[in-house]
């Protein structure tokens, strides 16, 4: 395949990715009556069935024997699927209760709350703009909270869990398949044991709702699969830049879908909350667009001197004798620069 099909086939399945995230909401509510703990078990329980069944069909099983010798990678594996377990049981939890705006919140502010992390934890620097973003995100949670008469948790837990999520993946630093197969099955007998309890007190709706509601349950597998299997194949067709800007889509989707289709209520401090974070991300989106291409330029323009000295037999002068760093150094972006594209969404 060209280079310029394989970059619209990575934009059609990047869109197809976070456009299914998107419309995900409108999934949930099917399930009823269904709780949404039974939901998160069925989604736990029958994902880790399509993801082997994928794993087998793609004959992916090498990297188990690698991850099964090492105590680390495994505890961060659990620390993943626990974080992760929580994400997914509140979403669904907030879209069949209602809070479908609020939750899309949550994943509009996670960009910001990842920056944040980065000072915090891993001691990144920001750029100016960036911290204007952080703090522009900041003052929206303030009006939002003082709006709501108290702080917005949905979308707080949300971007929180999901951001801390991605931080331990990327030190665990597995495939998407496999790294959903690997949590999966963390979380698949907590959650069999959970369905076997239900079916003992009789309160189990697998299966007492009809064969399509009982399909619709064991779709939850495909809900997280599918969209996954499609961000996997976008990540290797397009840049890094462009996914962060596509990770938008999903949130828009919900958001739009909450004010339009589920009809929640808008009040003015609302809006004025939304529209600092929309701001925020403005700012973080132009400054990590501008840094890309600084860095490029920056790049090139090496790579140009490189040849140039190579042609007439001349050293290129090393950063020490220039006194500047290479141009991924001075130019590459600081932990969040360009939004990280995530991978499991709610």
């Amino acid at each position: 395949m060209k280079k310029d099909d394989e970059g619209r086939a990575g934009l059609l399945y990047g869109i197809g990715a976070y456009g299914m995230w998107g419309l995900v909401p409108l999934f949930w509510p099917l399930l009823k009556p269904a709780g949404a703990i039974e939901i998160l078990a069925h989604r736990m329980a029958w994902s880790l069935v399509f993801v082997a069944l994928a794993l087998l069909a793609l004959r992916r099983w090498g990297w188990i024997r690698e991850l099964a010798r090492s105590p680390r990678k495994l505890g961060l594996v659990t620390v993943a699927a626990a974080v992760i377990t929580v994400n997914w049981g509140l979403y669904i939890w907030s879209v069949n209760s209602g809070h479908v705006v609020e939750a899309s919140l949550g994943y509009f502010i996670n960009p910001l709350v990842t920056i944040a992390l980065g000072v915090l934890v891993l001691q990144e620097r920001l750029r100016p703009a960036q911290w204007a973003a952080v703090g522009i995100g900041f003052a929206a949670v303030l009006v939002l909270a003082i709006g709501y008469g108290q702080p917005p948790w949905i979308s707080l837990v949300l971007a929180f869990s999901f951001a801390l999520y991605g931080l331990v993946k990327k030190k665990v630093n597995l495939g998407g398949l496999e790294s959903l197969a690997a949590e999966t099955a963390v979380q698949f007998l907590p959650a069999l044991a959970y369905l076997v309890w239900l079916g003992t007190r009789g309160t189990l709706a697998f299966g007492a709702h009809g064969a399509g509601h009982t399909a619709l349950l064991a779709a939850t597998g495909l809900v997280t699969a599918v969209p996954l299997v499609c961000f996997g194949a976008a990540a290797i067709r397009v840049p890094l830049s462009t996914l962060g800007l596509l990770q938008y889509l999903a949130p828009t989707f919900q958001f739009l879908l909450g004010v339009l289709y589920f009809h929640e209520a808008m009040p003015p401090e609302r809006w004025a909350g939304f529209s600092l974070v929309w701001l925020a991300l403005t700012i973080l989106t132009w400054d990590a667009l501008r840094t890309g291409r600084r860095s490029r330029a920056a790049a090139e323009a090496a790579a140009v001197q490189a040849a140039a000295a190579g042609a007439t037999g001349v050293g290129t002068p090393t950063g020490a004798e220039t006194g500047a760093g290479t141009p991924a150094e001075a130019e590459a972006p600081t932990g969040a620069g360009t939004p990280a594209a995530p991978t499991d969404r709610g």
